[in-house]
């Protein structure tokens, strides 16, 4: 792949993949956020499709994977054209991963100092398919909601594969991670712990999977079966694993929206009412 100085044989146990496209602010604070990193070796892929130049070729952008490559973490870039849908980005980026772990990263999310090695600890410990850092927009930090708090619950010990659908009383999770309820969320329940896993139905923005079992579900192939205008890919996907090998999120995330405007302004077609079961 262009714009790479590290050999092909160094291979880190994680990789962050973060497809990208018209976000060159977002993106540069996004890698500033994985430079910050502590303790944790790792890869990054940046996959751009953005209609003008790549976000990457930016002087903060620029500087910023420097930055990474300086501290021995190996960045690929790569122009992925021409557009057929987040999945198929997903996917081919995906294709071009050999860790162990990849980490999904949209790239419109700041991380903490320690994120990514919290996240790659609860992994390792909980092993299962996935993990995720749900996103918090803190435009959103005064506005609690008690009612969509309400469906949370902690996983004890490594979580069990499950089947989360529409006509479950499970799928009700997915307000957990609306506006800044992760932050309200980890004030209520970490009291002391490095980290804490909970039950899901699905994570946006921040999923670190155990490769081969993404893989072993079909990965994002069925990109195939979605119209280029899709949204709702991330869903699809982790719901699959989560059947297989469970998943879980995470508290705290450590993981900030950045609250930068869609990318995706047509959202007619979700994955999950288009994709043959699997």
């Amino acid at each position: 792949m262009p714009e790479t100085d590290v050999p092909e044989t160094a291979v880190p146990e994680l990789e962050v993949l973060v497809p990208t496209r018209n976000r060159p602010v977002e993106l540069a604070t996004t890698l500033a956020g994985l430079a910050a990193q502590q303790d944790v070796e790792f890869g990054v892929l940046l996959s751009d499709q953005s209609d003008g130049e790549a976000g990457y070729h930016t002087p903060s952008a620029r500087t910023l994977i420097r930055v990474l490559r300086m501290q021995g973490r190996p960045v690929h870039t790569a122009r992925h054209l021409p557009r057929r849908g987040l999945a198929e980005h997903r996917a081919a980026l995906l294709a071009m991963a050999r860790a162990r772990y990849v980490l999904y990263l949209d790239d419109d999310v700041w991380l903490e100092p320690g994120a990514l090695a919290r996240m790659l600890a609860a992994i390792r410990e909980l092993r299962c398919g996935f993990v995720g850092a749900a996103v918090q927009g803190l435009s959103y930090l005064d506005d609690v909601r008690p009612a969509e708090l309400a469906p949370f619950e902690r996983w004890t010990g490594r979580p069990a594969p499950e089947r989360v659908r529409p006509d479950t009383s499970e799928w009700r999770r997915w307000t957990l991670h609306n506006a800044a309820n992760p932050t309200h969320l980890a004030q209520r329940h970490v009291h002391g712990e490095r980290w804490i896993a909970y039950k899901v139905a699905w994570v946006g923005g921040c999923v670190l999977y155990d490769r081969e079992a993404l893989l072993a579900c079909g990965g994002f192939s069925f990109w195939r079966e979605l119209p280029d205008e899709h949204v709702g890919e991330d869903v699809v996907a982790q719901q699959r694993v989560m059947a297989r090998f469970g998943g879980a999120g995470i508290l705290p995330t450590g993981a900030y929206h950045q609250e930068a405007p869609t990318t995706l302004p047509v959202r007619d077609h979700e994955a999950r009412e288009l994709v043959s079961s699997p």
